[in-house]
């Protein structure tokens, strides 16, 4: 299978990547604002949602916290007045997102594509050409700081790794199509690189990463939390050198929780659909932002900047790397705190913490009275997938109960929400738990914190 990889594209990248990793701060900005610049040409030229929302009077020199803030939800709506490629349209995506079998493979070959979790309620399609995957592929490689730099220095490419990939695999969601991007791109990693999906049973899970016996294992937190529970009870029995966690928040106490468990460093980055290598960490465990290609401006519930050393409600997304699907100040979310001054590792960008969206880990009881943990993301995952519902509240009652909320009403919500509650049984009889109950609450809005986002999974106090 073909892939989207341009090596000349690449290697300038890399170099400029290299450059910038030695420059000072305004230098930074430098290649912020050309890069802006570039981006708004493209968007004007382009786009004629962004001609219509910017008007005349906008040109690619306005500075970027005059132009007005865009939502998923806005942009998704008018989706293919939003790319500026024609050939990208809204219901040929989706079309191609629905059928499993192309996961990772380019469209038309000439884009990758990959499809939002839907935590906002309305999942998205998001579209990079050669040029932004050589911008991910380069942060990606010079960028991850490891934990014991001699042994990724003396193996960079991870050939001598057995990696496994533990998430989502039902879907063309943004990690699992770079996992299988990557395998094509690589044929030699095709045999040390395996996805797992967290939908199996954790004891299958379990037996199937004893098997593989990885050296590398990339996940959720939440999921490496679970696999730390599995390892202590001594069903788990893998020694990983490294694990990588990404796509929810990584707290302190999870993050030792695991290392205990599971023998070993933990590297963490933040990223999105929207941008997929927003963030690494440098030796000194501090987040940095990749400034130089994503620019991210913390703001307050009114849309108002946030200053530095203080937690945004949400956080405003410019990326400078894709100009066939502009994003210029869009509403991502996730909470935020940039840090003042530089970092003690040397790096001239700049510092965050990021505190991102909450879910948690369900406990459920199991048919022989032993605890059954349930993920997050597993079941968002089957309420997207089987259910075919990105907007709702799942909260836990108690050890044999969830209250399951839908803000739908009428035929079409009471069959979105049988629909839920038999994937939601189904998926828990499989992973131990035969006699889940699920209450019904239909037609009331799904509770959402001041950033907009939803919590969209909830346990139950102690």
């Amino acid at each position: 299978m073909s892939t989207v990889y341009d090596p000349l594209r690449l290697s300038a990248v890399s170099m400029d990547i290299m450059a910038a990793n030695r420059d000072a701060p305004q230098g930074l900005v430098r290649r912020q604002q050309a890069r802006l610049a570039l981006l708004l040409g493209a968007a004007l030229k382009g786009s004629r949602f962004y001609r219509e929302l910017l008007g005349a009077d906008i040109s690619a020199r306005t500075p970027l916290p005059s132009l007005p803030v865009v939502t998923r939800c806005q942009l998704m709506e008018r989706f293919d007045d939003w790319v500026t490629d024609p050939c990208l349209t809204l219901d040929g995506l989706r079309a191609f997102t629905a059928d499993p079998s192309r996961i990772a493979e380019p469209w038309q070959g000439r884009y990758m594509v990959w499809e939002s979790s839907g935590t906002s309620g309305q999942p998205g399609i998001f579209v990079q050409d050669a040029q932004a995957m050589a911008v991910y592929d380069a942060l990606e490689a010079l960028r991850r700081c490891a934990p014991r730099p001699m042994r990724r220095w003396l193996d960079p490419l991870c050939l001598s790794e057995r990696i496994a990939f533990v998430g989502a695999t039902s879907g063309h969601f943004a990690s699992y199509v770079s996992v299988q991007r990557m395998r094509a791109l690589n044929p030699w990693l095709a045999g040390s690189t395996r996805s797992f999906s967290i939908q199996v049973p954790t004891p299958e899970l379990v037996t199937a990463l004893n098997d593989f016996s990885p050296t590398v294992l990339a996940t959720y937190p939440t999921a490496a939390a679970l696999l730390a529970d599995e390892a202590g009870s001594g069903a788990l029995r893998i020694a990983p050198q490294e694990v990588w966690t990404g796509g929810e928040t990584l707290s302190p106490a999870v993050r030792a929780y695991i290392e205990r468990g599971l023998g070993c460093p933990v590297r963490n980055s933040y990223g999105a659909s929207e941008f997929f290598t927003m963030g690494w960490e440098c030796a000194h465990g501090h987040m940095h932002l990749n400034a130089d290609w994503v620019i991210l401006e913390p703001v307050d519930e009114h849309y108002r900047p946030v200053p530095a050393g203080q937690p945004s409600c949400s956080v405003l997304l410019t990326n400078l790397a894709n100009t066939v699907q502009p994003l210029i100040r869009y509403d991502l979310g996730d909470q935020i705190t940039l840090q003042p001054g530089r970092c003690g590792c040397g790096s001239p960008l700049p510092v965050m913490v990021v505190q991102g969206r909450h879910d948690d880990l369900l406990h459920m009881a199991g048919h022989d009275g032993r605890a059954v943990t349930l993920l997050p993301m597993a079941l968002s995952t089957v309420l997207e997938d089987d259910a075919g519902v990105f907007d709702f509240h799942l909260r836990q009652q108690d050890e044999h109960t969830l209250v399951l909320r839908l803000p739908a009403t009428g035929e079409a919500g009471q069959a979105a929400m049988e629909r839920c509650c038999a994937a939601l049984k189904a998926f828990a009889k499989a992973q131990g738990v035969p006699r889940l109950r699920v209450l019904q609450e239909l037609g009331l809005p799904v509770p959402r914190g001041r950033s907009g986002k939803a919590c969209r999974i909830v346990a139950c106090a102690g």
